[in-house]
């Protein structure tokens, strides 16, 4: 067995297709919207790929998405063979079997469990009221930034996203109060991962998520497949919201900043 570093997108999809629900993330990465980011790791024998791990850097911080497809014991092999290619800082979405092929080398902070959620029955979307939501684009990222700035302060948000079309919000009077949108979009790959979903503060409890995720799933399901979702395992309210709109956990894991021991 031995690590390569890949580039020929129809070998990595065909490994990755095994469980597209477990890497809807790296499935959507393919795309030429964010693959121009992506570094490719693989344990590979004369069978073909074992077991892959990917390195992006679209974001300021690199992140490391090495969830095992099969056996722990082959990621925490391969993610030892490439730790000299590894950043000195990275955030990781990895899980406690894997993350310990890190512990000699980084220091280690875990960000808690966190689920992956799959859109396993899209009927119940059509049992959400919609009509106040409507599509937002790039001459909305300063009201979008401004809203995450208040109500969501440690979200991840890349305002290249709203090039997608797939953000959307409500507003009350001219003031946008609610907001769902994609951290993976394509629509070659079929798939589709919301995020930077959020309400304000002072208009939650009020159906407002559940609305702007309802309808942009809605028109997600015009181009894609597979919608999914990470979320943190203790936002109780989140996970409420989801499981109405006909998500289930397929999936856990933890994330975590990893930072080369001096």
């Amino acid at each position: 067995m031995k690590a390569v570093c890949l580039h020929a997108k129809d070998e990595i999809e065909a490994f990755l297709r095994r469980n597209t629900w477990l890497h809807l993330y790296l499935i959507g990465d393919l795309d030429d919207f964010f693959w121009q980011y992506t570094t490719w790791y693989a344990a590979k024998d004369a069978l073909g790929i074992k077991e892959l791990a990917l390195l992006y850097a679209g974001t300021g911080l690199p992140v490391l998405l090495a969830m095992p497809s099969d056996s722990p014991h082959l990621m925490r092999e391969l993610l030892r063979s490439i730790l000299s290619l590894l950043p000195r800082r990275f955030y990781g979405h990895l899980n406690e079997e894997v993350v310990t092929a890190l512990a000699d080398d980084y220091s280690i902070q875990s960000h808690g469990l966190h689920y992956k959620m799959a859109l396993m029955d899209s009927a119940h979307l059509d049992c959400v009221d919609t009509p106040g939501v409507i599509p937002l684009s790039i001459a909305d990222a300063g009201e979008i930034e401004a809203l995450y700035h208040v109500s969501y302060p440690g979200n991840w948000f890349d305002p290249r996203m709203l090039e997608t079309g797939c953000y959307y919000g409500i507003r009350q009077a001219t003031e946008l109060i609610s907001v769902a949108g994609v951290h993976v979009y394509s629509q070659h790959y079929k798939i589709a991962a919301l995020g930077n979903v959020t309400t304000h503060p002072d208009f939650r409890g009020q159906g407002l998520g559940t609305a702007v995720c309802a309808r942009l799933c809605q028109e997600l399901l015009r181009t894609v497949a597979h919608i999914g979702l990470n979320v943190k395992a203790d936002n109780s309210s989140a996970i409420a919201c989801y499981k109405r709109l006909g998500f289930e956990c397929i999936a856990t894991y933890e994330e975590y900043t990893c930072e080369l021991k001096q």
